[in-house]
């Protein structure tokens, strides 16, 4: 019997997370609405994610990549903000200049 496309898939992701180093795992237990349960399984389902807890992981790791975000972002500002005091910006002056070195 050949593999479903997306069979194939599951098990390159799979050779791909065994490749990586071994990370150890807590069990937590963790209290939902039924609406929030619901909603998992609807994910779990529709084959977004193989289980309950793939599904939470990955929550948590969107939730550290925006944080991560909008850290750089704060950085940023300060950094902004530690530079000095905004010079005007002209806009007509900008305009010459592009003209100038692009035609």
């Amino acid at each position: 019997m050949r593999p479903r496309s997306n069979q194939w898939y599951d098990l390159i992701i799979l050779l791909v997370q065994n490749l990586e180093a071994p990370i150890a795992t807590v069990r937590k237990t963790i209290t939902l609405t039924d609406q929030q349960d619901d909603w998992i399984k609807a994910q779990v389902e529709g084959g977004q994610y193989t289980n309950d807890s793939e599904y939470i992981r990955d929550l948590i790791r969107r939730e550290q990549e925006r944080g991560a975000e909008i850290e750089a972002v704060r950085a940023a500002l300060i950094e902004g903000e530690k530079s000095g005091k905004p010079k005007r910006f002209d806009a007509s002056a900008f305009k010459r200049k592009l003209r100038r070195a692009h035609g």
